[in-house]
């Protein structure tokens, strides 16, 4: 049998199709455009992903046997809003993960409502990226368009709806709208009220290995799929990318290098930090997660490689590299303002440290190293709460880059596993679909049998130590520059 995982990005829709014991046996990537009307601003149209992804199902399954397709799930863009009218018709384009617009609203919740409440309701606090802030953007900027809103979701869980008619969502991707009971894993009643978003909104949820339904006959005819092909809720694209490098379980941390970065902590308990610098969200394993997520990662060397320096050969780059732990150069990643663990949206990038005798190496060294060390800014938040973790995975793109690994590696002193394949939330939603579809009896089950690890990264001591002073440095930056960024604004 054959499943199916839709990666619906931020840049393109990846769809991955496996066997049922862990074979890839194609993937195909489709591209659609992101806008940016504002400064700050980005959106999409929801129509791109829904035409995208059925050119890309058709693509993914030309020349083998259709009827063989047994079940299709999701990892997704998160905390994007989708609203819809009464007719299903898209009322706006999508307001995106990395949208600063909210700016007003996260004020309002966070100060006015108070983080306390917010985190009593939901596990966390407000940030721009986050859903409900958007909502009341909405609200209070475009009321003409809140009127009109029947049904509000998630970026993968409008193509679920498209694919199925059923609105769904999972625990995963509902913990980060902040409008969801996390620890209870149900809508907050509070939070809608302070939105103003009424229940009938609002999709039911599932746990992200949950069948929510089957494809509708007009969608399997133009597939040329079953009609009875099974669609699991799947889940956003960090517990999804979390269930493909097999960090399921209890204490099990994997961290990302792509457009984004994250570290992400397993967990069977649910639990929050006191100052809400780590996402306390349900897991698409059914137990819990700590996450960290940093606006910029892989996204600061393409800006700095395609646009500063000019060049798409990011290896030979990175050849000329070889002080590691001595660089006098820092970089602050923070091109898109921050998330975890500032919550600052006025943060900048900066270049600091840099002298006459500076280098082109140093400063492409600065970047890679910026983002290792804001990935330990993260990680200092879960070691305050007694979290022992030893080892991590790792993927996103930024992860091809044996360098960057190996900084990462020293910089957290942790041993750095590498997968065989590591397809990300494609992975992971088509995992989600085989255990929706009675494959395989749990996602932990799937993930032990189906994730290998073929090389580990071990810190070495001595770099260890040299990173270890070169980061209580960069940790000096941020808080010096903080009151410069609130002015420059």
């Amino acid at each position: 049998m054959y499943y199916i995982g839709i990666d619906l990005g931020t840049s393109a829709v990846k769809l991955l199709m496996m066997d049922e014991s862990g074979k890839i046996l194609n993937v195909v990537s489709k591209e659609y455009p992101l806008f940016f009307p504002h400064p700050g601003w980005s959106e999409q149209k929801p129509e791109d992903w829904y035409e995208k992804s059925m050119e890309g199902l058709k693509e993914l399954t030309e020349g083998f046997d259709k009827s063989k397709v047994k079940g299709i799930s999701f990892g997704g863009q998160m905390h994007g809003l989708v609203i819809l009218d009464k007719d299903d018709n898209v009322i706006r384009p999508a307001i995106l993960w990395n949208d600063g617009r909210t700016t007003e609203e996260c004020d309002y919740l966070n100060n006015v409502i108070g983080k306390d409440k917010l985190s009593e309701y939901t596990a966390n606090i407000s940030f721009t990226g986050f859903t409900a802030p958007k909502v009341l953007w909405v609200k209070n900027k475009e009321p003409e368009n809140f009127a009109k809103i029947a049904k509000m979701m998630l970026p993968k869980d409008y193509l679920a709806y498209k694919l199925t008619g059923v609105h769904s969502t999972d625990v995963s991707d509902a913990s980060g709208m902040l409008l969801f009971d996390v620890k209870n894993r149900t809508w907050s009643k509070e939070m809608c009220e302070i939105c103003s978003v009424k229940p009938e909104w609002l999709a039911k949820i599932f746990e992200s290995y949950e069948k929510i339904g089957t494809l509708k006959d007009d969608v399997a005819k133009e597939l040329g799929f079953s009609s009875d092909v099974i669609v699991a809720a799947g889940a956003g694209d960090n517990a999804a990318a979390a269930v493909g490098t097999g960090t399921v379980g209890d204490g099990r941390c994997n961290i990302s290098l792509g457009t984004s970065g994250t570290i992400f902590i397993s967990s069977k308990k649910f639990g929050v930090d006191s100052f809400n610098a780590l996402h306390s969200f349900a897991h698409a394993d059914g137990s819990y997660h700590l996450m960290g997520c940093m606006l910029s990662a892989a996204s600061c060397n393409k800006w700095w490689m395609d646009e500063i320096i000019g060049t798409t050969d990011y290896a030979a780059e990175q050849k000329a590299i070889d002080k590691l732990g001595e660089n006098h150069v820092f970089f602050l990643p923070y091109l898109m303002g921050e998330r975890s663990p500032l919550n600052d949206p006025y943060a900048r990038g900066t270049f600091t440290g840099i002298t006459m005798d500076t280098t082109r190496a140093d400063m492409t060294q600065a970047v890679l190293e910026g983002v290792a060390f804001a990935t330990r800014d993260m990680y200092e938040v879960a070691k305050s709460l007694g979290i022992k973790i030893e080892r991590t995975k790792i993927c996103g793109g930024g992860a091809k880059s044996p360098l960057w690994k190996k900084m990462i590696a020293n910089i957290l002193n942790l041993k750095v596993d590498v997968i065989e394949s590591e397809e990300g939330p494609a992975m992971g939603g088509a995992m989600l679909a085989a255990v929706a579809a009675g494959e395989y009896s749990s996602v932990e089950e799937i993930a032990d049998k189906f994730v290998k690890v073929v090389d580990t990264v071990e810190p070495d001591p001595e770099l260890v130590k040299k990173y270890e002073e070169r980061y209580q440095q960069f940790k000096l930056i941020y808080p010096a520059l903080k009151p410069v960024f609130a002015k420059i604004k």
